[in-house]
């Protein structure tokens, strides 16, 4: 099989030939269809994530067929728990200290053929192609965790307009709340973007919104952005930092938390939540906005990410049928 590899922390990916995967007990062999860029995939190549081998295939929102029946299903981040530990019997299996993540500690979706353990393999809606289908399984599940975290906000800001803002706005929308979108300063195109997929306000993340927030969603790994949310959050808000790594939040004074605020995180999701946002999606229905990569363009849609040369989602597509133009 061809698979797009990384064979140490900083390294460029290189396409390679590779044996084909051979399932073990309880889990099944799949054929790639898509799989989706995540920023923590960029986490990894940088170190910031460790990777739990070299050399490594990353990829972690995989759309796939299993071999054995022919059925299309999605692979996300969480690729194994014990089931046994105290997180996992209280139904917090995302928090288990045992946990095995596709892409990081099993080899992921950039490649022609994966394994996967049976149990996290998620069901697809029919309604989605695998290109569309791609990025509900990180981007779309964590937004839809950080938004369910966030309580019950009529006014939820979201700061980094990217993967899984595009995809958590068409959900708070559809749920009735306005959504107030924070870009780059200067970001018109990123703005205009956010207002097409439902925001009723964008602007810079140095703008304070036209309405106190009830909430604030952070998927931009900037900590500097806690503070900045915190200014825009009312009293009794939360301030929900989406993502698996983020830089050093300042100092801040207590009057920007005190009023009942609260700062919390994200941390990977529950095959509850992906079943939860999967059966939602056609509801809504959410509308992925995708770039096309072939898998030999793998890193080109990882440097495109990096430089913020994207509006949505970066998604390989593994198969030839699945090919799309940029």
């Amino acid at each position: 099989m061809r698979a797009a590899v990384l064979d140490a922390p900083l390294a460029r990916l290189r396409l390679d030939e590779l044996p084909d995967p051979e399932p073990a007990r309880g889990q099944v062999l799949l054929r790639v269809l898509a799989c989706g860029i995540c920023r923590t995939d960029l986490h990894i190549v940088d170190g910031d994530v460790p990777a739990g081998h070299f050399p490594l295939v990353l990829g972690h929102q995989v759309v796939a067929e299993r071999t054995d029946t022919g059925e299309r299903v999605g692979v996300p981040w969480l690729g194994w728990t014990d089931g046994t530990c105290r997180h996992c019997r209280g139904g917090r299996e995302n928090l288990c200290d045992a946990a095995r993540f596709t892409g990081r500690d099993v080899d992921g979706g950039y490649a022609e053929m994966m394994v996967a353990d049976e149990r996290f393999c998620l069901p697809l809606p029919d309604t989605f192609g695998a290109l569309a289908a791609a990025p509900l399984l990180c981007a779309g599940l964590i937004g839809h965790r950080a938004l369910r975290l966030a309580g019950d906000p009529g006014r939820v800001g979201i700061y980094g307009f990217g993967a899984a803002a595009h995809i958590v706005c068409q959900v708070a929308v559809y749920e009735g709340r306005d959504v107030f979108a924070f870009t780059r300063p200067g970001d018109a195109e990123g703005q205009a973007f956010a207002k097409s997929v439902g925001a009723v306000w964008a602007g810079g993340s140095d703008e304070q919104p036209p309405e106190e927030l009830d909430a604030a969603l952070i998927f931009a790994p900037v900590g500097a952005l806690v503070p900045v949310a915190l200014r825009a959050v009312g009293k009794g808000g939360a301030v929900v930092c989406g993502g698996i790594h983020m830089s050093a939040i300042p100092s801040l004074p207590y009057e920007l938390l005190w009023g009942e605020r609260v700062v919390r995180s994200v941390a990977n999701q529950t095959r509850a939540d992906g079943r939860e946002l999967l059966a939602l999606a056609p509801r809504v229905p959410i509308r992925t906005h995708v770039s096309a990569y072939p898998l030999e363009r793998a890193q080109d849609a990882l440097d495109d990410l990096r430089d913020g040369r994207l509006h949505g989602s970066a998604v390989i597509a593994v198969a030839p049928g699945e090919s799309a133009p940029l």
